[in-house]
């Protein structure tokens, strides 16, 4: 925040008497040794150091312009979330870039949060294409999307599902709809066993949502509704191609 601040800054005319570039890299590269060291504290301090230098550059900034631009201006009240934002308040600021990016807790221990937006996707059962897409903002309760998903896979093909299959992320779900809807569970227990091998089936999906985060770049915050929808045409566009190739090679 304070690299960005200093450069547009001085972009728009501006002298800064001290940009703190060599000091704020030292703090950040110290910063990193005392947390791989287990020094906490002393990590902590370094932290503190760079929030004050941040302060100093912005009431610098504020001094010498009394009406900012309009990319100063937003940049400075980024500036200001930063600066106040403690560690366990909600709506906190992860990128200065896209200030709206959300931490979403992904629950598993190789990966435990991941910063984005929550985008829900429905795929069909045979062929995994995207029948449906939407994103959602503020980092929702999974359960809580089931409804508007729903809604949305309705209106693009009709009332054409019967079945939904869903991990367990969605118990307690706000769907009410005519379609049933099947929780994955760990053991099979008395599931019969052809609804125990669809429900195994519901797995499938996880690629079709790592192709387009890692393809399509499903991504940012900036238009996500528009890239989730986009990313998933592109993926069933992309199946259609290679059916279609695959027939006339055939052929």
């Amino acid at each position: 925040m304070r690299e960005r601040l200093v450069k547009t800054a001085r972009v728009e005319g501006l002298t800064i008497k001290q940009s703190y570039e060599h000091v704020g890299r030292r703090l950040l590269m110290q910063s990193s040794r005392y947390v791989h060291a287990r020094q906490m504290k002393r990590a902590r301090a370094c932290t503190r150091k760079l929030k004050t230098l941040l302060g100093h550059i912005v009431r610098e900034i504020e001094r010498h312009i009394e009406e900012p631009s309009e990319r100063l201006a937003k940049l400075l009240e980024v500036a200001h979330r930063i600066h106040a934002q403690q560690k366990h308040d909600k709506n906190k600021i992860y990128s200065v870039h896209e200030p709206e990016v959300q931490c979403i807790a992904k629950g598993k221990s190789g990966k435990q949060h991941e910063f984005g937006n929550k985008v829900s996707v429905a795929v069909s059962s045979r062929g995994g294409w995207f029948v449906g897409t939407k994103s959602f903002t503020g980092s929702p309760y999974d359960g809580h999307t089931l409804d508007e998903q729903m809604k949305q896979v309705d209106h693009l093909i009709g009332s054409r599902v019967s079945e939904v299959h869903v991990d367990m992320g969605y118990r307690g779900h706000d769907y009410d709809g005519e379609a049933t809807v099947h929780i994955n569970k760990r053991r099979r227990g008395r599931t019969s066993r052809a609804l125990w091998r669809w429900m195994k089936r519901r797995a499938a999906v996880e690629p079709s949502i790592g192709h387009p985060k890692s393809e399509h770049r499903l991504k940012g915050v900036a238009g996500d509704a528009i890239n989730a929808i986009q990313a998933a045409a592109a993926m069933n566009f992309h199946k259609l191609l290679g059916a279609c190739g695959a027939f006339f090679c055939a052929a």
